[in-house]
């Protein structure tokens, strides 16, 4: 039997990717809570939240025999009961006297430059050990900047003049015949000081954009095998539209 007529539509590649080729995860993704404290959405607002915590570890505690001890018949809140006792203890040891100086031990006739104003007074002394270390340079060791010449740094200085050697250029010696004759000199485009003109260049011929594809003669098509016995509007069902789910695992 054959097949029905469809038109000329027939399914095929197309031409750039389209979303429902490909299948995605769909709400598979987790997103972050925003219940509770843990592992809270860092973009929304966290309530805050408290514990009671757990009950920490029962010390062994020293306890007390409370009121099961048995006092003494006749003890009072003021304590037991009988005479007061008293006892006798030592001397305690006497306190060394403080060791002051006496008015013999002052020598006054020392304190003339802490009491009175005196003239400076200076001493010599040998070289400590932390002067042979030091590598400090000498007077020789410094150079001045010269204060003749046109480089002073911090002076004003004179106009100075020199006195150059005698120039081969221009003398009277000048040997003319070594001089460029007029072949000597390179001939200098018109356009470097005229007005350019304008300037056109030759390229090779561009193809006329084309279709390259195989098309088929006139010889292929079949006309008298064609039967027009309806018209339909393609394909019943489109592979592009998602399957309908009816039952949801858990």
């Amino acid at each position: 039997m054959a097949e029905p007529w469809v038109g000329t539509w027939r399914p095929h590649r197309p031409r750039g990717p389209i979303a429902a080729l490909y299948g995605s995860p769909g709400p598979k993704y987790g997103l972050p809570t925003n219940v509770g404290y843990h592992l809270h959405d860092p973009s929304r607002v966290r309530a805050p939240a408290y514990s009671f915590g757990i009950r920490g570890c029962q010390q062994t505690l020293p306890r007390s025999p409370g009121p099961a001890y048995l006092l003494p018949p006749g003890t009072t809140f003021r304590g037991p009961p009988g005479t007061p006792a008293f006892s006798i203890y030592s001397r305690p040891r006497d306190l060394l006297p403080p060791e002051t100086p006496g008015p013999g031990r002052y020598c006054p006739e020392r304190a003339d430059r802490m009491a009175f104003p005196t003239a400076p007074a200076y001493a010599l002394r040998s070289r400590t050990k932390m002067g042979s270390c030091q590598q400090t340079p000498g007077p020789a060791a410094y150079m001045l900047p010269t204060l003749l010449g046109a480089r002073v740094v911090n002076k004003s200085s004179a106009p100075n003049y020199s006195i150059p050697g005698r120039s081969k250029i221009g003398a009277f010696y000048q040997d003319l015949s070594k001089t460029p004759g007029p072949c000597g000199y390179s001939t200098v485009a018109t356009d470097v000081y005229k007005q350019r003109a304008p300037q056109f260049s030759m390229v090779a011929r561009n193809a006329l954009p084309g279709d390259n594809t195989a098309k088929p003669g006139p010889g292929t098509y079949n006309p008298e095998q064609s039967r027009r016995q309806g018209v339909t509007f393609g394909i019943r069902h489109s592979q592009y539209l998602a399957p309908l789910i009816v039952d949801v695992p858990d």
